[in-house]
């Protein structure tokens, strides 16, 4: 008996272990989630914080300006009970703010604000005219910054406005829209770029000009651009003002016309209409418009439209001394998705280039605007604006505070000659690593026209001919073919894991914009093993009995839920709609309950009727180049809703 019980205790702690053992291994890798946690800066009730603009004060107050024209500045804002005061009001639309020598700078429509407590009573005394610049009053002519630049000047970006008759075409009214202005401690305006659509998001990064643009006409997909005097980022709206004596740009809109054809298409009624595409149609990318106009600035990376954002705001550097792996990386908003993405940039041949991977989503309104706190903390300033985002709210002030534990991600991304170098934040598994089938490259670029927006094009698949691991287990180095000059690479590396704990990485995807292939030594690959065939032999009469299963055809079935994920990731339709919330778009189950026809639905994803949906702001692009196969399966996904 005794002995009985002893055994039977043996195999219980046995049991256990084996189940703790088997709990270990079947456990989730972790995600963003479980390193970079979300707070929320509780503010006074009743307040609006459509957030504009956010500022850090020498004092380690927080100042947060809101589009609807106020200004505040929040005491202890890490803390729980944060004190705002209200510091200025009755300002337009702010879209940026700045602390500078004592001073709040802010941009209104069509001006630069400096704002000074003169008797320091913690208001606004004095409220001044820095410069300003033409308005047309059409409400799309936004204005964002300041930023400042090393030597105290400040950097501006303007948005178009949009045709009267071509309600889609963006259109610069006045000087200087679709322009980056730099302006001067004495309130002198120099017109410093042109080429912009809607550029939310300028920065001065380590000294230099940057913006983001989003997805549009002639846009297609959003990016960061690096910005030196002179340059034409790719909207030919501002071009109207090339021809002013102060203009740094010299080429004409006739010029930029006959190589990007403007796609002016009469009415029959004296006015165009909206230019719409042919997937099959000829097109130029703007790669190949640069050679023949040399000024266009391609972006140093492009950030894939509904996927790495639809909106892209504020791009800001990580401090290279805080957020661990991540310090001196460049962090870039989205007030669409209400996410932030990283980017890592490097120059090769003199030109900047980089990836991006997918940082921290969850937010709850559109992200536009950025600080950090000295505690390490980031201060996260959303609004949806009417313009839509993912989340439930329209305005709000959140934190982004790091846990102090590195996730596994990849850390950085360089090109090589033959393909690309890898860092990881933590070793990885070698045995993963050396494993070809671990890495999945594709590429492909975007048409250049004036169209909103634009499918990936010249998509290609680059096969994996060789892997390197260093001795440490941070970095690979992988071969690939015939990689692409200006194509954006996504690298995904499902099959890599962590080296003690066998976890994911919490981002597996990255996409290289390779605007130069650099020089040097490419890897030397090993031969493949020769296998010999092996014949498949097959008795007749087995072979006779054989046949194909019955199959409905291939429109017919809805899709799995697995298979409605990937349909609807691919053909960025979770860029603008969720299965049962109102973002950009409608719902899904909204549209089910319109009772379309399957067929219905696939004329509505490749001509939308805006007048449908009167209620969004956003109009939907045409989606033409969505398979119709693949349009039919989501829109009976769609009709299963109901």
């Amino acid at each position: 008996m005794f002995r009985l019980n002893i055994n039977l205790k043996s195999l219980t702690l046995g049991a256990m272990a084996l189940g703790m053992s088997l709990s270990l291994l079947a456990q989730e890798s972790p995600k963003e989630e479980d390193f970079f946690k979300i707070l929320k800066v509780p503010a006074p009730e009743g307040t609006l914080l459509e957030v504009g603009g956010l500022a850090m004060l020498p004092n380690g107050n927080l100042a947060v300006s809101t589009r609807r024209g106020d200004v505040f500045v929040v005491a202890n804002p890490t803390s729980q009970r944060p004190y705002f005061t209200k510091f200025a009001s009755g300002l337009h639309e702010i879209l940026g703010l700045a602390y500078h020598e004592g001073s709040m700078y802010m941009v209104q429509r069509g001006e630069l604000t400096k704002l000074t407590d003169l008797n320091s009573d913690g208001k606004a005394d004095w409220y001044e005219t820095v410069a300003s610049w033409p308005l047309s009053a059409h409400y799309h002519e936004y204005s964002f910054g300041p930023k400042i630049t090393p030597d105290g000047s400040f950097i501006v970006t303007t948005n178009v406005a949009f045709g009267d008759q071509e309600w889609w075409r963006g259109e610069s009214k006045v000087p200087f829209r679709g322009w980056t202005l730099k302006i001067h401690p004495d309130g002198t305006i120099e017109p410093y770029a042109t080429g912009m659509r809607s550029p939310a998001g300028p920065g001065v990064l380590d000294g230099e000009v940057f913006y983001t643009e989003n997805q549009g006409d002639y846009m297609g997909s959003g990016g960061l651009w690096h910005l030196e005097k002179g340059d034409f980022s790719g909207h030919p709206a501002g071009l109207r003002w090339s021809d002013l004596p102060n203009s740094p740009i010299k080429m004409t809109t006739a010029e930029f016309d006959a190589v990007v054809d403007p796609m002016k298409i009469e009415n029959g009624n004296g006015g165009f209409r909206k230019p719409e595409y042919d997937v099959n149609a000829p097109f130029i990318t703007m790669a190949e418009a640069k050679k023949q106009l040399p000024s266009i600035k391609l972006p140093a990376v492009w950030l894939p439209y509904g996927i790495h954002g639809i909106s892209n705001s504020e791009p800001i550097t990580i401090p290279d001394n805080y957020w661990g792996p991540f310090g001196g990386q460049i962090l870039v908003g989205d007030q669409g998705q209400s996410k932030i993405m990283r980017v890592m940039m490097e120059k090769v041949n003199g030109v900047y280039q980089g990836a991006s991977i997918d940082f921290r989503s969850g937010f709850q309104s559109g992200v536009l605007r950025m600080v950090f706190a000295e505690d390490q903390s980031l201060f996260v300033g959303e609004t949806n604006r009417g313009w839509g985002s993912a989340g439930d709210a329209n305005e709000g002030l959140q934190r982004l505070v790091w846990n102090r534990e590195a996730p596994f991600e990849m850390r950085d991304v360089k090109a090589k000659p033959d393909g690309f170098e890898i860092e990881f934040t933590k070793p990885i598994d070698k045995k993963s690593a050396e494993d070809l089938t671990s890495y999945l490259i594709t590429s492909f670029t975007y048409k250049y026209f004036p169209v909103y927006g634009s499918p990936p094009v010249k998509q290609m698949t680059h096969e994996v001919l060789g892997v390197e691991v260093s001795e440490d287990g941070r970095k690979v180095r992988i071969a690939i073919s015939d990689p692409q000059q200006y194509h954006i690479h996504k690298i995904s590396l499902p099959g890599i894991r962590e080296a003690v704990n066998s976890h994911e990485l919490v981002h597996m995807d990255a996409y290289y914009t390779l605007n130069e292939i650099p020089s040097g030594d490419k890897m030397v690959i090993k031969p493949k093993p020769v296998v010999a065939p092996v014949a498949d032999v097959k008795p007749a009469a087995t072979a006779a009995k054989t046949t194909a299963p019955a199959t409905k055809p291939a429109g017919a079935a809805i899709p799995t839920e697995a298979e409605i994920k990937t349909l609807l990731a691919k053909n960025t339709c979770t860029a603008c709609h969720m299965k049962d919330k109102r973002v950009v778009g409608p719902a899904f189950n909204e549209v089910a309950k319109r009772n379309y026809t399957p067929e219905k639905i696939v004329e509505l994803i490749y001509n939308p009727k805006p007048e449908n949906w009167p209620g969004y702001a956003t109009p939907m692009a045409p989606m033409p180049q969505v398979p119709k196969e693949e349009a039919l399966k989501i829109a009976r996904w769609i009709n299963s809703l109901k």
